[in-house]
Order: C-alpha cells, then sequence, then structure tokens
C-alpha cells in the first residue's frame, strides 16, 4: 500500500487527492485520509534529504499540504454540521437506533454550550469521532459561531500532527518507508486515545457548599 501511495505523491493530483478524501471521510472514516497526508508529508522530507538539486518539482510542498488539510477538513466538517442540521426525521431515526450516537450528541451538545468546545478537537483523532462531532453539532442545533473555531482549531491540529509526523519521522528514521510506517502507527495510538478520552464519562458536577 505504501509504494502506491508513494507513487501518488509525485503527482501534481496529490493534494486534490488529499482534499477529496479529507472531506469525505467525516461521511466515510474509512478513507485513508491521514495515512495520504503522512505519505505526502514523508514524500517531502525524503526528499530534501537528497539535496535540493534532487528534489523533483512535483514533490508536495508541506506549507501547501499543510494549508489544504486543514482547509478540507474544514469544510468536511461544516458538510456534515449542515447535513445534521437540515437532516430531518430519517436523521433522527437513525441515530436514536444507536446509544452511542445518541451519548455522544448529548455530550456535545453541553460541552459546547459550555464552551468546551476542546471535545471538538479530541475527537477529530478519534475514529469517527469527526462524524459524531459534526452531525451532532447541527442536530443539537449548535450556532456556527459556537462549532466553527473549534472546527478549525481541530482540523489545524489534526493536520498538523500529521504533516508533523511525516516529515520529522522520516527525517529522524532516514527512510522514507519506515518513517510513514511509524508514523501511522503513531497516528492511530492517537485514535487509540482520542476515543477513550471521548468515550470516558464526564465528572460529575459538585455541588456548592451551602
Amino acid at each position: 500500500m505504501f509504494e502506491t501511495l508513494g507513487s501518488l505523491t509525485a503527482s501534481p493530483w496529490i493534494y486534490a487527492v488529499v482534499a477529496v478524501s479529507v472531506v469525505l471521510d467525516v461521511f466515510l472514516p474509512v478513507l485513508p485520509s491521514g495515512v495520504l497526508v503522512i505519505t505526502a508529508a514523508a514524500a517531502a522530507a525524503a526528499a530534501g534529504a537528497a539535496g535540493p538539486v534532487a528534489v523533483p518539482a512535483q514533490v508536495p510542498d508541506i506549507l501547501a499540504l499543510l494549508v489544504i488539510a486543514t482547509t478540507a477538513s474544514v469544510l468536511g466538517d461544516m458538510a456534515a454540521y449542515r447535513l445534521g442540521r437540515r437532516g430531518g426525521a430519517r436523521l433522527d431515526r437513525a441515530i436514536a437506533r444507536s446509544r452511542r450516537l445518541t451519548r455522544a450528541h448529548e455530550r456535545l451538545g453541553t460541552a459546547l454550550a459550555r464552551g468546551g468546545g476542546a471535545l471538538v478537537v479530541i475527537a477529530r483523532f478519534a475514529p469517527a469521532g469527526r462524524s459524531v462531532v459534526s452531525l451532532g453539532a447541527g442536530k443539537t442545533h449548535r450556532k456556527v459561531k459556537e462549532f466553527l473555531p473549534w472546527s478549525m482549531l481541530a482540523g489545524m491540529a489534526w493536520a498538523g500532527y500529521s504533516v508533523a509526523l511525516g516529515y520529522f519521522g522520516t527525517q529522524w528514521l532516514g527512510t522514507q518507508w519506515l518513517g510513514t510506517a511509524v508514523s501511522v502507527v503513531a497516528l492511530f495510538a492517537a485514535g487509540a486515545l482520542a476515543a477513550f478520552l471521548v468515550r470516558r464519562p464526564a465528572a460529575p458536577a459538585v455541588a456548592p457548599a451551602a
């Protein structure tokens, strides 16, 4: 798989593929958007290590990759937010059939209402967490000004982490395939930790002393 992705990074289409994958994985969490970003960043690191003369023009630019991944993340979040806001009875029934979705949406509404939008950032790393959060923000009719800033912060955090893993991992390990593989494992580890934090029940409120 890494060889196939590696050949894709040599094409100028890598930016479009990353953008489409990141936008759509809010609806299809199985898409390897994080792996794509990591692989592209690793290719840039490997080319840079070969020296300025050896760097081909089509090697992904790190800054452009970061901006595209962040922007696509926010656009995908807002598309899911709009869908959740206008989903109607069909979406209600789909959510009601899932205890996990119902609980997640309730937690999200409470967190955003109290200004605790850090949940949006954490959930961005969790498998399907982005979907639950974005759809839930729309479903609970959170205001755009409450959700959008946290979505932007989540997109920057996720994109920055993924790009940094691929780029610095490859520089540190010295081999593109090894840097990519280790970085992907680190991305999945962050996802597992984020999933644990999202599922963890909130601490009960402490009653004020009389």
